[in-house]
């Protein structure tokens, strides 16, 4: 599974083949040797994404990732990186947009700046100008001839995606679909759409505190979304459950 197939595959959306790769090599090679053996054992699904998916922002230098999954033909968005990734991909995964068409034709999708692509994405491109979002990239998830969703990546500034960020971006990729797949097999696809479920409860719960806390501290979404990952992070103890406290016994962050 872990495998670069679709590094040869040419690009869509214009890439310069030059430009220098900016991915974390050191951190790559770890981050594939720490789930590697995850994978084996018994793990929960939400939380195994979680932290896959923020150690590609992390390799890749990116200011936002995702992970959207297919269900009955339609995408998904089940986990992000940053609150940033969850706005872009929470209301267009059904309409034109860079994620989807990864997922629709099983190849690569990188563009420089979706923001001047209005005519292609026109939806996304209006949400990603209002969120600044500029370079975006879009890998299918795949096993053998089944794409089952794929993983999105995000760029604040214009960025020329390099091949080889493209391939270390297919690897991971491929990592999540393992992931996936095999929480299908060992639990079925019914505990497997709880998962997901859970997953889309968990972002719920936390939207709702993300607002709490704004209005409490008069700060913006993403400062309070900041502020409970800071103290989720210092407490040693999860997004979810640090959201249930704020909105379920008054916890302010």
């Amino acid at each position: 599974m872990v495998s670069v197939p679709r590094c040869g595959e040419p690009p869509t959306g214009g890439v310069n083949r030059e430009t220098p790769p900016v991915h974390d090599q050191p951190l790559f090679l770890q981050t594939l040797s720490r789930f590697a053996e995850t994978l084996p054992t018994r793990y929960d699904l939400e939380a195994a994404l979680s932290e896959l998916i923020e150690s590609v922002a992390a390799v890749l230098n990116l200011d936002a990732a995702g992970i959207t999954i297919a269900e009955v033909g339609r995408l998904r968005a089940v986990t992000t990186a940053t609150d940033l990734a969850w706005r872009l991909e929470r209301d267009h995964p059904q309409h034109p947009c860079p994620s989807r068409d990864a997922y629709a034709t099983g190849a690569m999708v990188r563009v420089t700046d979706v923001r001047v692509e209005s005519a292609r994405w026109p939806e996304f491109s209006t949400t990603a100008r209002r969120l600044g979002v500029a370079g975006v990239a879009g890998i299918s998830m795949r096993l053998a001839d089944q794409t089952i969703g794929s993983l999105n990546l995000y760029s604040t500034v214009p960025r020329q995606w390099s091949d080889q960020d493209m391939a270390v971006a297919a690897v991971l990729a491929d990592v999540a679909t393992s992931y996936v797949v095999n929480a299908s097999k060992v639990s079925q696809q019914e505990q497997l759409s709880a998962q997901l479920q859970e997953a889309l409860d968990s972002r719920c719960v936390i939207e709702q505190a993300k607002g709490i806390t704004a209005q409490q501290n008069a700060a913006t979404m993403e400062q309070a979304y900041q502020r409970m990952r800071n103290h989720a992070r210092n407490n040693n103890a999860s997004m979810r459950a640090v959201a249930e406290a704020i909105v379920a016994v008054g916890l302010h962050v």
